[in-house]
């Protein structure tokens, strides 16, 4: 999870999209770690480079190799706060950044080291934000389409309807071993991430912690403590015996979640749906099931 903070100022013209005129398209994952994903990217009339793909970032992120190579104009300064803590950076100004057929203008993004990200940069959501984002995992494909595009449920199991922070798409019909949490889908996790409230709500319940490390895309690292989950339950679904990581980290603050429970929702985890679908300008999040565990419609759903 990433957020651009002050004292980055605005830019100077929102990120503007190209308008479809062909239809969706499919863009290929590349093989990473079994839960990180990358794409394929252009910036201006170079590449191919690859990208992670975050749909917890605000803010797409250039390594600073490529930057360099690149003589990408310099931004202001920013800081970009991570799960590890907040860091001053520099931002290049980004003219065209391309996904595929489509391309996103005008983009400021910081710049953090390659070493760091493991990959070329971050593709955010200001890439994504007129857009529905499919990632079809039985296929290891993406699929980025205009919203009013796509048609608006067909095919999913279950759709949930989400609320707007800073960008973010934010569910709040979810529970965690009984204890009601606010939940962001965040592609750029290998793990899934608890607040220290909801930590604090989950100690009650006697959970049992293992002290950790988690390390940023900024280098940074901070620790942080594990505990299994039984029940992660969102809008009647139900992810059995999960783990998650607790820290408190800065994104929480940033979209005004730190003093309620709230989880920003993994790789480990999302890898349960074949399917699932980001409708940022719809703010809906849609899911598909495996086969085997889609009860009677009167049963809740177990994994």
């Amino acid at each position: 999870m990433l957020a651009l903070g002050a004292p980055a100022a605005a830019q100077d013209a929102a990120p503007k999209t190209t308008p479809d005129t062909t239809g969706p398209q499919v863009v290929e994952t590349l093989p990473m770690t079994p839960n990180r994903m990358a794409i394929d990217v252009r910036i201006g009339e170079h590449g191919p480079y690859r990208f992670l793909v975050d749909t917890g970032a605000q803010n797409t992120i250039v390594g600073s190799a490529l930057a360099a190579r690149l003589a990408l104009p310099p931004g202001r300064a920013a800081r970009v706060i991570g799960v590890a803590g907040m860091l001053a950076v520099p931002t290049v100004t980004i003219d065209e950044f391309a996904l595929g057929r489509r391309s996103v203008y005008n983009l400021l993004a910081p710049l953090l080291d390659e070493r760091d990200i493991g990959a070329d940069g971050i593709v955010g959501i200001d890439s994504l934000q007129e857009q529905r984002v499919v990632i079809d995992f039985r296929k290891q494909v993406m699929l980025i389409d205009e919203a009013r595009r796509a048609a608006a449920t067909q095919g999913y199991d279950i759709v949930v309807l989400a609320r707007r922070r800073s960008g973010q798409l934010v569910m709040t019909n979810a529970r965690i071993d009984g204890v009601a949490v606010s939940v962001v889908i965040d592609t750029g996790a290998e793990v899934s991430i608890g607040n220290l409230a909801l930590l604090a709500a989950l100690r009650k319940r006697g959970s049992a912690l293992t002290e950790t490390t988690l390390t940023s895309v900024t280098g940074q690292t901070v620790p942080a403590v594990l505990a299994p989950v039984r029940r992660l339950e969102i809008h009647g679904m139900t992810i059995s015996n999960a783990e998650l990581a607790f820290v408190d980290a800065p994104p929480f603050g940033a979209l005004g979640l730190a003093q309620r429970p709230a989880v920003l929702l993994g790789m480990r985890e999302l890898r349960v749906f074949p399917r699932i679908a980001i409708d940022f300008p719809d703010r809906k999040v849609l899911f598909d099931l495996p086969d085997a565990a889609i009860p009677p419609p009167e049963l809740p759903v177990q994994f």
